[in-house]
């Protein structure tokens, strides 16, 4: 799902890009550990939460950077 109205690069200013910037940094971030934590579990339940966790911080990572 993608963002409802792009972000204009002209509109915004350098702290409200860099801060962007951490945005998804820490959504890739958590993509991998959450990944990680996936791969670490014996519990089928678990390992299912930390992958679709995974694969909506990799969503969201996406869609902020496809709209920048």
């Amino acid at each position: 799902m993608a963002l409802q109205n792009p972000i204009n690069l002209n509109q915004i200013n350098q702290l409200e890009l860099q801060n962007l910037r951490e945005i998804v940094s820490s959504h890739k971030l958590m993509n991998t550990k959450l990944n990680e934590y996936a791969s670490m579990c014996q519990d089928t339940q678990l390992k299912q939460m930390f992958s679709q966790g995974a694969q909506d911080a990799n969503t969201t990572a996406q869609n902020l950077i496809q709209s920048i």
